[in-house]
């Protein structure tokens, strides 16, 4: 990195990375998750209990891996570091390409959530070209740099949880606990109370996809060392909180025969608690979110591809940063991809939107997360003088356990997720191919044969 460059590297600080973990977890997902997890009744509350303590390990684990490199890259360099660059690479591939799935997804239910207050959205034409449009319009708050980005997300994120944590109060005094019973296991979809908390688990460990975020453009960081690991632990809690007490709150308030059939859950909790004015607040708050989860997902698709391409595992020009520091290349080509998708599959309802990011987007978003726990397992084995003697046991026991819990959730997502995720990574180790073959060219006109 040049000094130009390094001099306007710190911008970020520990609220703006709050802000953009935060952002990204609490998505256009959480108002719709309530309905999810009806059929579940109370049992949805274990579920809740095990991937909030799984978010907390891997919040951990990141955090630790932040402290070893807290240079830009996040899970990719984190993977690098531990199993070499093909493992790194296929982890930044996958997490490149949950971050451009999942943004195509947030921006049609964006438009869905609009047509509450604009019906002409419900034309597929004008529903696709706002998708699109809202796709553009975070990409050019990207292009300007780091200071704007904050400046967005940082307003985005207050104005998205201030309606979750009205409606999780208020929920509480009309709270009917019958609502929350736990159901006969014939009546349990999938059969069983053992599956039915590995499947709530794995729902909701979805709202808590993008608790690494921090640890990506940690090179435009002030002081990343100390800030990363505080803003991903925090974040992780702060959202934890949100969804038990707001999703909690809504599933008392309506009956679950109800809750099921709702393609607004929060709204419509909102419009039993407040009247008609609280179900275009809650639908208000819906498009925040949505604005605010794909503002700080543009920005991780800009980056993911940036470390990679700067050690020669993807094309040189995604390196390439404008006069505000930013990777402008990796942002308008990832922006295409987004595009593309959304001309392709934007014209789905908003729960069919939601089932499409469960399926691809917990998978693709699990398994850098399982790279990465052990890859600290893998840095502990091969170099321990990096961490203090009295800390390994303590450092291994975190990465066994988010390791685990990974492979777990991992499962959870189902045989289809897994089926379509593992043909979207094996689908990147041509690219890799071809730029091992590209490098070795290169060095060759330069008179250096690898």
């Amino acid at each position: 990195m040049t000094q130009g460059s390094a001099g306007k590297a710190g911008t970020m600080g520990f609220w703006t990375c709050t802000a953009l973990v935060v952002g990204n977890m609490v998505g256009s997902g959480v108002f719709l998750l309530p309905a999810t997890l009806a059929a579940f009744g109370g049992l949805s509350l274990f579920g809740w209990l095990v991937s909030s303590v799984g978010a907390v390990i891997l919040a951990l684990t990141f955090a630790r891996l932040s402290r070893l490199n807290p240079g830009a890259g996040g899970p990719y360099a984190y993977t690098r570091d531990g199993f070499g660059s093909f493992a790194g690479y296929l982890c930044a591939w996958t997490y490149w390409k949950a971050a451009w799935i999942g943004n195509a997804a947030i921006a049609v239910t964006l438009v869905g959530y609009l047509t509450v207050f604009i019906p002409a959205l419900r034309d597929p034409v004008l529903s696709v070209s706002t998708a699109i449009g809202s796709i553009w319009l975070c990409t050019f708050i990207n292009l300007r740099g780091i200071g704007a980005f904050g400046l967005a997300q940082n307003i985005l994120t207050v104005l998205k949880l201030l309606p979750l944590l009205l409606i999780g109060v208020l929920g509480w005094f009309s709270f009917h606990p019958e609502y929350l019973a736990i159901p006969e296991p014939q009546d349990i979809p999938g059969g069983g109370y053992a599956q039915a908390i590995a499947t709530t688990a794995a729902l909701t460990l979805w709202s808590f996809i993008g608790l690494e975020s921090a640890t990506v453009p940690a090179e435009h960081v002030r002081d990343p060392k100390r800030t990363i690991p505080r803003a991903t632990v925090f974040g992780t809690l702060v959202a934890a909180g949100v969804y038990i007490l707001s999703i909690t709150a809504v599933q008392g308030v309506l009956a679950p025969e109800v809750l099921s059939r709702s393609s607004a859950p929060f709204a419509d909790a909102a419009q039993v608690l407040l009247g008609p004015w609280g179900y275009y607040l809650v639908a208000g708050g819906a498009v925040v979110a949505c604005l605010g989860a794909l503002n700080g997902w543009v920005l991780l698709q800009g980056q993911i591809p940036m470390a990679t391409a700067r050690d020669g595992l993807l094309p040189k020009s995604l390196a390439k940063t404008n006069k505000y520091n930013v990777p402008a290349n990796g942002l308008l080509v990832s922006a295409v991809l987004v595009t593309a998708l959304v001309l392709i599959d934007g014209q789905g309802d908003l729960v069919d939107v939601f089932n499409v990011i469960i399926l691809l987007g917990t998978m693709t978003g699990v398994v850098p997360y399982a790279f990465c726990t052990a890859a600290l397992l893998q840095m502990l084995a091969v170099s321990p003088q990096n961490f203090k003697a009295r800390e390994r046991s303590a450092v291994a026991l975190l990465g066994i356990l988010g390791f685990v819990y990974s492979m777990w959730a991992l499962y959870g997502t189902g045989e289809q997720a897994i089926f379509w995720g593992f043909l979207v990574l094996v689908a990147g180790i041509p690219l890799y191919t071809w730029r091992q073959w590209k490098n070795r060219l290169e060095a060759e006109a330069l008179g250096h044969p690898l």
